[in-house]
């Protein structure tokens, strides 16, 4: 029995999630959790074997920065000694996102629009003590975001200056996105100069517009 733990902040995508999994006679729901932490903590509980985690959540108490998803899963890898699998089932699509689920540790990525039965089917290939697939289970959008990358490799942001993009676009300066990556503002400045070259761009604006049209952000 593949027994699931489920980690999204809204009540009634867990509901769809489970009513879909429970059509399986091998895949047992055993927990629901509405934060990060939550998550987190629960995996530690132990007696699960796969998380499927959204990758971004409610905003929790005002001035509190809340953990997404690709941190928990990071998290749940770095404290367990036999972590459960981390699945991520969200809505969103971005580079940023899926690269750094991915650097994380998630074992898949699969979209909230996904059919029942390629969710069940993904569950099975990654839930289990011997479960390795061959290919990790992903949507069709996100493997063809991952292949068009490769295809054009020195057109494609870094995971750091993906980093470095999302603390520009949430308003950031050179100087709090230093602290916040542990870099010095030199540093910062270089990442920028690499970001507007790949993008085409002359300035922080213009790059974020940029890259929210490509689908980068």
């Amino acid at each position: 029995m593949i027994r699931v733990l489920l980690a999204d902040d809204h009540e009634i995508v867990r509901l769809g999630l489970r009513s879909v999994l429970e059509q399986a006679d091998d895949i047992l729901v055993v927990g629901e959790v509405a934060t990060a932490e939550a998550a987190i903590a629960t995996a530690q509980a132990g007696g699960i074997d796969v998380v499927l985690m959204d990758l971004r959540f409610g905003a929790g108490a005002e001035g509190a920065r809340v953990m997404t998803g690709a941190q928990a899963t990071a998290e749940i890898r770095a404290t367990m000694g036999t972590p459960p699998k981390v699945m991520v089932v969200t809505n969103y699509d971005t580079d940023a996102d899926i690269l750094g689920a991915i650097e994380a540790g998630a074992v898949g990525y699969l979209l909230k629009d996904a059919p029942p039965e390629e969710l069940i089917a993904a569950v099975r290939s990654v839930g289990g003590e011997d479960a390795q697939p061959p290919v990790p289970p992903m949507s069709p959008v996100v493997r063809e975001r991952l292949a068009t990358r490769e295809a054009e490799p020195r057109s494609s942001l870094t995971p750091r200056e993906l980093e470095v993009l999302q603390l520009v676009a949430a308003g950031s300066s050179n100087r709090e996105i230093g602290q916040d990556l542990m870099l010095s503002e030199a540093t910062v400045k270089s990442h920028l100069v690499h970001i507007y070259d790949k993008l085409g761009v002359r300035s922080r604006t213009s790059a974020v517009a940029a890259a929210r049209e490509l689908g980068v952000l």
